[in-house]
């Protein structure tokens, strides 16, 4: 399923005479997985001919999975900042002592102030206390730094698992996930109307065999429900796997485009970018974000910049695909 919140539980059972919808009214069609027809009056009782038929049930309930932190992006992002959290503990632990500290200032600060005769202590407690002050400051400062950018980050791979979660169709009888490409393929998604998702195509032309060295699919997301034809270009001499991978880099289309477009409008608005601009995202080969922008992909980048997944570096290079923004 594309999502909880979104789900939708089909039910296969026998009914007579009719299908069953379900709605909001008096006692329940469907009880312990088990489904039944309301009997006309005066109908005998005897075998009938069953038919089957699906009863669709949505299940809108639960909270979407766009506002929860996962366990898996609480992890990576541990993995990612393994010193975060003594760094963090460090400084609450400096707050305190300098906490204490200045608490220990005022008690001889007070009594200084009352008796004339410990009047030329004052300066001294008032230069501890003000260091005191200091160091809270600082470090409190300093975290709040540091927790701002767990969050940032908690929120960035959060985002990422989401993605990962989507549903990609393959062809007429399978369908994956996007995470289940991780490792091994790195895709570009494009977001925009079909003329769009044309032009970038026929921009991505001339860079075809770099592309397939390198692992490249595409994922178009015609915004307007009108995805164009992709006609690749074959050589007589060309091999035919040489062919079909060309095909490959273009045959992955989003299924369930209602969450696709969820989540590109929840980016976009993270981005302030407006919800009609064409956009496209480069994902590394581990699954993380590696460049978005507004316009066309920099395909003759991609070529350039992405090392081959096969060839002396395979493997060595993996998931080095440049900055994670």
């Amino acid at each position: 399923m594309a999502a909880p919140a979104l789900a939708s539980l089909l039910i296969s059972c026998p009914v007579r005479h009719r299908a069953l919808s379900l709605a909001p009214t008096p006692a329940p069609l469907v009880s312990g997985g088990s489904c039944s027809s309301p009997r006309p009056p005066g109908e005998r009782l005897g075998p009938t001919k069953r038919r089957p038929y699906i009863i669709r049930c949505s299940a809108a309930n639960k909270p979407s999975p766009s506002t929860e932190i996962s366990s898996t992006a609480k992890i990576r992002s541990e993995v990612l900042s393994p010193f975060r959290s003594v760094r963090m503990f460090f400084y609450l632990a400096f707050m305190a002592s300098g906490a204490l500290g200045g608490l220990i200032s005022i008690t001889r600060l007070v009594p200084a102030l009352v008796n004339s005769s410990r009047a030329a202590d004052v300066p001294e407690i008032l230069k501890g206390f003000g260091i005191d002050l200091g160091a809270v400051l600082l470090f409190a400062f300093l975290y709040t730094r540091e927790s701002s950018a767990k969050n940032a980050q908690l929120a960035k791979l959060s985002r990422e698992e989401n993605l990962s979660k989507l549903k990609l169709r393959v062809d007429e009888n399978r369908s994956i996930a996007v995470g289940d490409l991780r490792g091994v393929a790195r895709l570009v998604i494009l977001a925009g109307p079909a003329s769009y998702i044309a032009d970038s195509f026929a921009r991505s032309k001339p860079y075809t065999d770099g592309l397939v060295e390198r692992g490249v699919l595409v994922v178009p997301f015609a915004t307007d429900g009108n995805t164009p034809r992709f006609d690749v270009d074959e050589i007589d001499e060309e091999d035919e796997a040489i062919v079909d991978k060309k095909k490959r880099l273009w045959r992955l289309s989003p299924l369930y485009t209602s969450e696709w477009a969820k989540w590109l409008d929840e980016q976009k608005k993270l981005a302030n970018v407006s919800l009609d601009s064409p956009v496209y995202l480069s994902l590394r080969m581990d699954g993380r974000v590696r460049g978005s922008g507004i316009g066309y992909p920099p395909w003759n980048a991609l070529v350039a910049q992405l090392p081959p997944v096969k060839g002396l570096w395979s493997g060595l290079l993996d998931g080095m695909d440049g900055r994670v923004l």
